[in-house]
């Protein structure tokens, strides 16, 4: 019997309304494997002096970091990939 393959859903980093200010991955809140809950913080990024907080899309585990901190990024970006819980 086939099992059905876990859910992926990626964090992207939404328009955040800052005009040309640069967006940096400032720190990562989970570890990779961490296993969070959907709207947990897990991601702060800064731009200029404001830091931003993104949070968990999904319950669930949070599978890659596909940025690293201080690497800049812009709207967009998928920033991780979790797997969403049964």
């Amino acid at each position: 019997m086939d099992r059905p393959s876990p859910r992926r859903v990626p964090l992207v980093v939404p328009e955040c309304g800052l005009g040309e200010v640069p967006l940096a991955v400032s720190l990562w809140l989970v570890p990779c494997g961490a296993t969070v809950l959907a709207g947990d913080r897990v991601l702060e990024l800064v731009a200029g002096g404001v830091t931003i907080d993104l949070a968990a899309p999904v319950t669930g585990r949070l599978l890659t970091q596909l940025v690293e901190e201080d690497q800049p990024v812009t709207a967009g970006t998928v920033a991780a990939e979790f797997e969403a819980a049964a």
